[in-house]
């Protein structure tokens, strides 16, 4: 579905404040201008709620190790990559994910790890969200037939994802909704990726994000996570892609 330009909105102020790498500063304002859904800094943000939060579809325990060890540790390294490769240059991450080949395996790995985990745990909250009648609600239909068909190719990338990655819903650049997935910590912004665009929904499917309360049952995993999905925040990042 081509998303209708005139009832678009654009939320994104809220969402721009990237920081320059080691300072509290803002950007230069050229270089805020991100037309996109949704930016992250260099630092970790608080989770939005409690490890608990997401229970019984995620444990509080693999929620705080998830978060306070492995996206910790991509945080760390994303920073110490930046410091070694941009050399003096003030870039967003999203920039600098858009040129991901110019800089080293160990940032297309952190940069990617640190973005799509802020990304992730932003998407989720709570359960007892149902998806509302809306510009989503419609922009899924009018693209997979329905919410259903929609939820079960969504499904279908997570399963089909061999190893560990990450399954998206992503605006192309013909402002058209896909699904697709990519490997690791890639991400649809990053100019090596086979999936390109702007993501508005992203599900980890790395072992670390289910292992302890799922073991391999990961399409058990994927079929509860949908009751963890915030989805005023996507509508939010939808109608935010200019």
């Amino acid at each position: 579905m081509e998303i209708n330009q005139s009832r678009r909105k654009f939320i994104g102020k809220g969402l721009k404040g990237s920081l320059a790498l080691g300072l509290a500063s803002q950007l230069p304002g050229e270089l805020m201008a991100f037309n996109g859904s949704y930016q992250s800094g260099f630092t970790q943000t608080p989770l939005p709620y409690s490890f608990n939060a997401l229970e019984p579809y995620i444990d509080a325990l693999t929620m705080e190790i998830h978060y306070t060890k492995h996206a910790a540790a991509y945080a760390k390294a994303l920073n110490e990559a930046a410091v070694a490769e941009f050399k003096g240059e003030t870039l967003s991450l999203e920039m600098a994910l858009a040129k991901t080949s110019t800089f080293s395996t160990k940032f297309r790995n952190n940069g990617g790890g640190h973005y799509n985990h802020e990304f992730f745990w932003q998407s989720m909250q709570a359960p007892g969200m149902a998806l509302h009648e809306g510009l989503l609600k419609q922009a899924l239909i009018s693209t997979f037939g329905s919410f259903e068909n929609f939820k079960t190719k969504l499904s279908e990338a997570a399963m089909t994802r061999f190893g560990s990655g990450w399954a998206w819903l992503y605006v192309d650049n013909q402002k058209k909704l896909q699904i697709g997935s990519t490997p690791n910590q890639d991400n649809p912004l990053m100019d090596l990726s086979a999936v390109k665009g702007t993501p508005i929904l992203g599900l980890d499917v790395w072992e670390h994000a289910y292992y302890m309360k799922y073991q391999n049952k990961r399409a058990e995993y994927v079929g509860n996570w949908f009751n963890l999905i915030n989805w005023k925040v996507v509508e939010k990042r939808l109608t935010a892609i200019g």
